[in-house]
């Protein structure tokens, strides 16, 4: 390896063996052709891959940590050079800063791990095992402790960002910058739009530090309960998610004795042949939380009448977990977080967000029956001409995950997260893998969401005419870290709250100052990077 390799990382271009899996991530659907990837392992030379780059005239630069982006942000047209983080994984105590460090190419996974067996410590962040805190924390962060104990931003210490200045000859130069919760001015900016602006749009993210993380339920009950499609009816459907919903507006306030409870409703299309329930309940006192989880299967089973089913199905990203419908699972926690570390097979898919603060009003539930179940049961479908009763994917669902509680104890301008009093949060999901079928799949999750939320202009507006917040509204827009490019286009979005307000409500302008700042030549953009 030469010098100037050694001071960049490590090259890979189109004829290394390595380049085709590089230029692609989880999500099939994108693939980007760069002049090469660059492999790093320091913040050393992250700086030196960027000013390799950008003083050769490769100004479009992305940035990869576990490859999980839902749009083409990384792997997109036009891209020139793919920096991957995933040789920056360590995962430590770091006694100058006293705090818990973690790099950015460190999967949830492997923090859960590290963290736990150094110091029976956590970071509240998401199931999905692979996916790189690179992009994950910066976006908010959230899972199934996030209900007891906040988001992951909300444990945000401090963050490293390699950003890029412009030398007075013109040369590019980049440079490590260290900005902390108690710093003032611009340093306290980068630091704050960190904790929900999502990634790719200030500079490069290299480490992570957290204080103060908490510790996880020594135990805790798994359960997985799955309903049959057949014999599924419009009522059914409707008493079932209309009794998730009602539970939780109950039961999502800061202190709820329910706060140890994070469930996943997985809604799958008739195809998959059930509906899903997976709960986690905090069983450190093993009696009570089994009372806890058996008030709340009871809660949602309140004149359901379909009896219970083994949930034998893969249900999006989960896999089957058969055998805990009658009798629930006792483990330890680092054992259940392993049960559910589930990402799914890399494929196509297509996804959408939204955050709820109200329970589901009865014109959602009635159009999400007519997609999942395949017809229309006599009502009008709103939006155009579209049929979907000719549209039976398996692995088309609606995932409404349980949200607040101590992530609504925090003030929506204390971090960049600005949905702090909703009460669930949903994904849009579905997933296929032959190349000629995007335009089917896509079309079939577009219209759903555009008539779930007809009466928004197509999209779970978070405010009334004007963009004027509405307290009163049911939504509250969507969640960066499930991107949508359609949330910026006017076929899709018909109402008038553009895609950032749908992200970052009153919070977009600091975001955009804090781009002013730090990123002026606007080096790190994508399709809905912070303008």
């Amino acid at each position: 390896m030469s010098n100037a390799e050694a001071s960049s990382g490590i090259t890979v271009t189109g004829v290394d063996d390595r380049y085709g899996a590089l230029c692609q991530g989880f999500n099939q659907r994108w693939t980007a052709r760069p002049d090469y990837v660059k492999v790093v392992r320091s913040t050393a030379e992250v700086a030196g891959a960027l000013d390799e780059a950008l003083n050769s005239g490769r100004t479009r630069v992305t940035v990869r940590s576990g490859g999980h982006c839902y749009e083409n942000f990384v792997a997109g047209d036009g891209v020139q050079v793919i920096i991957d983080m995933g040789g920056m994984d360590r995962v430590h105590h770091d006694d100058a800063m006293g705090a818990y460090c973690v790099e950015a190419g460190a999967t949830n996974w492997h923090n859960y791990t590290r963290l736990y067996r150094e110091s029976g410590r956590t970071l509240p962040a998401g199931s999905c095992y692979s996916v790189g805190a690179g992009g994950h924390i910066c976006g908010g962060g959230y899972g199934l402790l996030s209900r007891r104990h906040g988001l992951t931003v909300d444990y945000l210490y401090a963050v490293e960002v390699v950003v890029v200045r412009r030398e007075p000859r013109g040369d590019y130069k980049a440079q490590a910058v260290i900005a902390r919760r108690d710093d003032d001015g611009d340093l306290r900016d980068l630091w704050w739009a960190h904790t929900g602006g999502g990634g790719g749009n200030f500079g490069v993210i290299t480490r992570y530090w957290f204080k103060d993380l908490p510790r996880p339920p020594i135990k805790v009950w798994l359960s997985a309960v799955g309903w049959n499609w057949e014999g599924m009816t419009y009522d059914r459907f409707d008493r079932l998610v209309g009794n998730f919903g009602r539970f939780c507006a109950e039961n999502s306030d800061p202190g709820s004795e329910y706060a140890g409870l994070f469930s996943i409703l997985k809604l799958t299309h008739r195809a998959a042949g059930k509906i899903g329930l997976i709960t986690q309940v905090e069983a450190t006192n093993p009696a009570a939380g089994r009372d806890r989880l058996d008030a709340f299967l009871a809660r949602m089973e309140d004149g359901l009448d379909v009896p219970r089913a083994t949930l034998d199905v893969e249900t999006g990203e989960h896999p089957p977990m058969d055998g805990m419908h009658d009798e629930p699972r006792l483990m330890p926690w680092i054992q259940a977080i392993q049960t559910l570390n589930g990402s799914g097979a890399n494929r196509r898919g297509k996804y959408k967000s939204a955050y709820m603060r109200k329970p589901f009003p009865d014109e959602h539930i009635q159009v999400m029956w007519n997609f999942l179940s395949g017809t229309r049961d006599g009502t009008e479908v709103p939006g155009g001409d579209y049929d979907n009763t000719g549209y039976a994917n398996p692995e088309a669902l609606i995932q409404v995950d349980t949200y607040g509680c101590a992530i609504n104890a925090v003030d929506a301008h204390e971090t960049a997260v600005a949905q702090r009093d909703s009460i669930m949060k949903l994904q849009y999901q579905t997933y296929w893998t032959d190349p000629a079928e995007d335009a089917v799949h896509e079309r079939w999750i577009r219209e759903l969401y555009r008539r779930v939320y007809h009466a928004g202009g197509g999209v779970p507006a978070p405010a009334a005419a004007g963009g004027a917040a509405d307290p009163g509204a049911v939504t509250d827009g969507c969640y960066i870290n499930y991107p949508d490019r359609d949330l910026s286009d006017p076929r899709w979005n018909a109402s008038e709250v553009p895609w950032y307000r749908l992200y970052y409500g009153g919070n977009y302008e600091r975001l955009r100052q804090a781009k002013r700042t730090w990123d002026p030549h606007d080096i790190f953009r994508h399709d809905q990077s912070i303008r």
